[in-house]
């Protein structure tokens, strides 16, 4: 390995552990599987969207609470409905 790689390689490490200052999703979209269905939720600039029903009618779900635990201090959080 060259070392203009292990330079890269060190500060990628660095940038990770400062993600919370250096990283902003601005959108992003998944699939998660549930026990039944696969679903789509989606980020965009701070506001979260899923296919499913429940959240249709009250604009967060399992799904999403999903996504905020997965990225924890990495996106905005939704209101807390639970």
């Amino acid at each position: 390995m060259d070392y203009g790689m292990i330079g890269k390689i060190e500060k990628s490490k660095i940038y990770a552990e400062e993600c919370a200052d250096r990283v902003t999703f601005d959108s992003f979209q998944v699939r998660l599987r549930g026990d039944n269905h696969e679903h789509v939720v989606t980020y965009d600039h701070g506001k979260w969207g899923c296919d499913c029903d429940y959240f249709q009618t009250r604009n967060v779900c399992t799904h999403t609470m999903t996504m905020e635990r997965v990225l924890p201090n990495m996106v905005l959080l939704g209101e807390p409905a639970y």
